[in-house]
């Protein structure tokens, strides 16, 4: 396992294809932007486990699945929007 340090802004690149960036960081969390193609399935861990043990639930999302993924894009929004510089 490769382990890095990162601030806030910084980017670790995967390949020629995938970008992270940390986004934020608050107490014992870290935000994490993930740019990747869309034919780069992206799951967090507990996803990814679930999906394994049903592997029907990876053909069809499951409504809490899109819920998450609105969840996740507004969040990625605000967080996009809080870092952006003012324009005042």
């Amino acid at each position: 396992m490769l382990v890095l340090s990162r601030k806030i802004g910084e980017r670790i690149r995967i390949g020629d294809t995938v970008t992270l960036t940390v986004v934020r960081v608050h107490g014992d969390k870290v935000r994490l932007g993930i740019e990747a193609p869309e034919s780069v399935t992206i799951h967090r861990e507990e996803v990814y486990q679930r999906l394994q043990r049903e592997p029907t639930a990876a053909s069809s999302p499951s409504d809490d699945d899109r819920a998450l993924a609105r969840s996740d894009a507004e969040s990625r929004t605000d967080a996009s929007l809080s870092s952006a510089p003012s324009r005042r």
